[in-house]
């Protein structure tokens, strides 16, 4: 080996000096930790690396201070991160860490820092225990090119940063002064916004392919070209929001992307690697909390952090207005992964969703917020808190759990600095509390962290998980929540369509009362009920607050629940997705030969076979309370017929259950569908966007002279209708849309709106299909069809 690495001591004994300094500065326990944070994790400074690990575990277990070690790992060979599997040798070095309390601290000389075009270093903590060697992983590493559970990377953050091209962006942020506090700016809110998955959302899955995307239509707008329909679905937006970029759960099958062959763990070992790319598949929200500052590697096609700037500077730099970039965070609960990986002081004990966080743990409480802080130091202008209701401490005096608002105030608070701009990002918190109690839907009023912070939105009650507006009579039942909206829906994020409307709504049974009119068949039903030209104008030329649309049911692709890893309980994800194939797959579809090529291998050559199975499949996981042995048992007396899989065991249950999750992850790519967009209906939708970016008025509250309705009696038909005035009384907007139901008559100025003004009106928004003339004239709207007219003073 030709690298040498050294602990300076007396910079050590400096470093440590200061945060023990920083620490007993103050009595309260969440303050001290939270002066620690800046000094964890791996940082270049001055040409040296400056290292920190929370490591309780070393006092807890009594370890010698001469037994904690930093495990470097320096590639002897060239690695390529863009290859699926490589060979490679890496030179292994220990070098001694200082330890202070529950901590261990280190400045060390020689480590190789990594860059766009140079693989670092890679690390953790290791310690020994008599023979036995156990690790630590950096919490709050910036670069994890072989997932969480491999060591991290040891990565030049400071020159990423210094080196990216949306600089100017930082030092005009678009602020809303109305919640400026302690000095600090806080980003205004955008006017819409797109959800995306970066997984799902180009051909190559990746952050470099969604900046793909983007810088096709970018120079495109600037060379004056035409933009395709499914192009047209990309923009209209000011803001972008990624669904979870953190670190997922890996395989639990020993399929390791990290792995060398057993060794003494002698010191300067040279150690022979297999590594493979990260490539598990996951809808974004099962996550194992380690490593959360860093992007998920699976999503990376370079393996470099820098492709995410790229992503971002791209979108600050959009032609004509900046697009605004919103991240997605799960810090509500942690998957079961993370019990091996993280100490025990992240868990709260068991919950729905694998575990719950010990937010009373001081150094858990302060460590995720450092996280936060870490991953939207990327340069992001907003964040949606996912789960905020789940965001819970127990209570003994109440034997209850309590929810731990406080914490929601702290990640609130949480200051940004990019650029040389420090300052705070819009805010997003999910939070429908009392979900999951009986009565949620109900009870939930939505409202609960918006009261308590006035900067703050929420996502909305048609917004929220469960709705399904493929359904007859669903706007009919969801009118007082509409009323509420109209209300106080200013704060609100609306909108039907997003990762877990349309997840739920694949769940639901066939046998419902299903909208015939939105479609000849399951799939067209579905589509149209998301990407619904009436529900579209309501948000958009109606409703306050923000609209938020979602890139899979904007192109009519199918989505669900996906998550590739899960060894375990597998077979009872995919169990739970049994209608999918009702709702979202055809004959013609899964007789596509690039489609479906794991399950057709199975046996499965028509689509029916594979519905049939899934349906037995469903019955038997609640038949036997998921006993996979039962559930073969039955399998094989009732579905064997059907396709060709002789003798089924478990372990080929787990492989089929496996190839559903790995062919349903490539079926719902966005870019199967980019050539079936219709033209007509794209360029309606970006018109209805325009619209409402040139109105930023319509985000705020119904007012004294706006006016909603539905007509009464309904007579077969949900026709919404309304009326909004600017503030400055200088234009009117008339809406009316059939929501649902038969075709109705209407004429527009004769519809129940008191004192609605006689003439001046124009045809602004027609829905494809509809013949309006004028709005003194009958008009035919069709169900999913609607009006805007507008009217200057």
């Amino acid at each position: 080996m030709d690298f040498e690495l050294r602990l300076l001591e007396q910079e050590t004994e400096q470093l440590i000096a200061k945060i023990d300094a920083d620490r007993r500065a103050t009595p309260d326990p969440f303050e001290a930790a939270t002066l620690i944070m800046p000094y964890l994790g791996a940082h270049l400074r001055d040409g040296k690396a400056q290292v920190g690990f929370w490591a309780p575990e070393i006092d807890e277990n009594n370890v010698a201070s001469g037994q904690v070690f930093m495990e470097v790992f320096r590639p002897l060979t060239a690695l390529d991160l863009s290859q699926p599997q490589q060979s490679a040798q890496f030179g292994r070095q220990r070098v001694p860490l200082r330890i202070l309390g529950d901590f261990a601290f280190g400045v060390i000389d020689g480590l190789q820092a990594g860059s766009r075009d140079v693989i670092g270093d890679f690390y953790h903590l290791v310690y020994q225990m008599g023979e036995q060697w156990y690790s630590v992983p950096d919490y709050l590493a910036n670069s994890i090119p072989f997932g969480a559970f491999a060591p991290a990377e040891f990565y030049d953050v400071d020159t990423m940063q210094a080196n990216r091209a949306d600089r100017d962006h930082f030092r005009n942020l678009d602020f809303d002064p109305s919640h400026r506090r302690g000095g600090v700016d806080r980003v205004a809110a955008p006017t819409n916004i797109l959800q995306i998955h970066v997984r799902y959302a180009s051909p190559e899955g990746t952050v470099a392919g969604l900046t793909r995307i983007y810088q096709t239509i970018a120079d495109k707008i600037k060379a004056g070209e035409a933009l395709s329909p499914a192009e047209q679905n990309y923009i209209g937006y000011d803001s972008v929001q990624l669904m979870p970029i953190e670190p997922i759960i890996e395989y639990e099958d020993d399929q390791y992307f990290w792995s060398q062959t057993p060794d003494q763990h002698s010191e300067g070992d040279v150690l022979n690697m297999q590594l493979r790319k990260p490539d598990m598949t996951n809808w974004g929200y099962d996550v194992i909390m380690s490593a959360s500052s860093a992007v998920n590697p699976a999503l990376l096609a370079s393996g470099r952090p820098d492709e995410m700037i790229d992503l971002i500077a791209t979108l600050h730099n959009f032609p004509g207005k900046p697009i605004k970039v919103l991240l997605d965070i799960v810090y509500g609960h942690i998957d079961n992964q993370g019990l091996p990986l993280l100490n025990k002081h992240f868990f709260a004990g068991a919950n729905m969703y694998g575990q719950n966080v010990n937010f009373k743990h001081p150094v858990t409480r302060a460590i995720l917020l450092e996280m936060m802080r870490r991953k939207h130091n990327y340069g992001v202008d907003g964040i949606r808190v996912d789960g905020a209701q789940d965001f819970k401490n127990y209570d003994p005096r109440y034997d209850e759990m309590i929810h731990d608002d406080d914490y929601l105030h702290l990640m609130n608070d949480v200051t940004l600095e990019v650029a040389g701009q420090v300052y705070r990002p819009w805010m997003i918190f999910e939070d429908g509390r009392p979900w999951p109690q009986p009565d949620w839907e109900l009870a939930s009023t939505y409202r609960e962290v918006t009261k308590q912070m006035p900067n703050v939105w929420q996502w909305g009650p048609l917004t929220f998980a469960h709705n399904t507006p493929f359904l007859f009579t669903f706007w009919m039942m969801k009118w007082w929540r509409v009323r509420e909206m109209a209300e106080f829906g200013r704060e609100w994020i609306t909108g039907c369509a997003n990762h877990d409307t349309l997840r739920r709504g694949s769940q639901t049974p066939i046998e419902a009362r299903v909208n015939a009119y939105l479609g000849e068949n399951l799939r067209e039903i579905f589509s149209n009920g998301y990407d619904n030209v009436a529900a579209k104008l309501f948000d958009y030329a109606m409703m306050p607050g923000v609209p938020m649309d979602f890139i899979n049911a904007s192109m009519h692709a199918p989505w669900g629940f996906i998550r590739n890893t899960d060894d375990r309980y597998g077979v009872k994800v995919v169990s739970e997705e049994a209608r999918f194939s009702e709702w979202l797959m055809s004959d013609a579809v899964y007789d596509d030969p690039t489609q479906f090529q794991r399950l057709k291998g199975f046996g499965f050559k028509t689509l029916r076979s594979l519905q049939n199975f899934m349906e037995v499949l469903d019955h038997a996981v609640q038949a036997t309370r998921y006993d996979l042995s039962a559930i073969v048992r039955i399998l094989n007396s009732n579905v064997t017929p059907h396709f060709a899989v002789d003798g089924l065991d478990v372990p080929t249950l787990k492989r089929i259950a496996r190839a559903w999750m790995d062919d349903v992850h490539e079926f719902c790519n966005v870019a199967h569908y980019w050539d079936d967009v219709e033209p007509e209906l794209a360029d309606f939708k970006m018109r209805v966007r325009q619209f409402r970016q040139e109105r930023g008025w319509l985000m705020d509250n119904l007012r004294d002279g706006d006016y909603l309705d539905y007509l009464h009696p309904t007579a077969g038909t949900v026709l919404y209708y309304g009326l909004r005035c600017s503030p400055d009384n200088s234009e009117q907007v008339l809406f009316a849309a059939n929501m649902e139901g038969e075709p109705v008559t209407i004429t527009p100025l004769e519809l129940p709106i008191p004192n609605l003004e006689r003439v001046g009106w124009h045809p602004t928004l027609i829905a494809p299909g509809v013949e309006a003339p004028g709005a003194g004239t009958p008009i035919i709207l069709r169900d999913s069809q609607g009006v805007v007219f507008a009217r200057r003073s």
